[in-house]
């Protein structure tokens, strides 16, 4: 807890960073089931790797929640495990599936209910992640701030999963849905890394 904040201040930090977790985690949630529906019915590699990727972050919303409940490091270093293990299989499937459309030439349908929701998802993530950033900051709160980072990252993935999902809409570049999904990839390796060597 940074020094100089008094006890009221302190607890209106904290309850900040909770409300704002919760808020990612019900967005996730509902995004999770709106991705699955956009992904198949477009069968687009990078939405359905966006909907795997919402569901990692929903856990890494219950790890920062756990943590500002003040619950044993045990337990975070055990959910920190579960969560890089979750990013080494979007690894895998965003890897194989991107690979197989690219070899095979494979045309994803667009999908504007995706398109809406990506473009939706990223101004909310963008939103969040500055609110985490700054309350986790006020709080000295580091886990609340790294994920804050995450947030951000998910933001950007969205814009990423976006222009994919466009131009293969309007200008026809099919080839940008697995490209997309390349960059995830990117992402998740990272991550995944990252949340294991905890």
């Amino acid at each position: 807890m940074s020094d100089g904040l008094d006890g009221k201040s302190s607890h209106r930090l904290l309850r900040r960073g909770q409300q704002l977790e919760i808020i990612t985690l019900i967005w996730n949630l509902v995004g999770v089931i709106v991705l699955a529906f956009a992904a198949i019915n477009a069968r687009s590699v990078a939405l359905a790797g966006f909907g795997l990727d919402s569901c990692i972050e929903i856990g890494a919303s219950a790890v920062v929640l756990w943590e500002l409940a003040d619950v044993a490091q045990i337990r975070r270093r055990r959910a920190m495990r579960l969560i890089g293990s979750a990013f080494v299989v979007l690894s895998v499937y965003l890897a194989v599936q991107s690979t197989i459309v690219l070899a095979i030439g494979f045309h994803p349908h667009h999908s504007t209910f995706g398109i809406v929701w990506t473009a939706l998802t990223a101004v909310v993530m963008f939103a969040l992640a500055s609110g985490k950033a700054r309350t986790g900051a006020a709080l000295g709160n580091p886990v609340l701030e790294t994920e804050g980072r995450i947030t951000m990252i998910d933001g950007i993935l969205a814009t990423v999963v976006l222009a994919g999902l466009l131009l293969n809409a309007f200008v026809g570049w099919w080839w940008a849905d697995p490209l997309a999904g390349y960059a995830l990839l990117y992402y998740a390796i990272r991550e995944a890394r990252e949340s294991l060597s905890h």
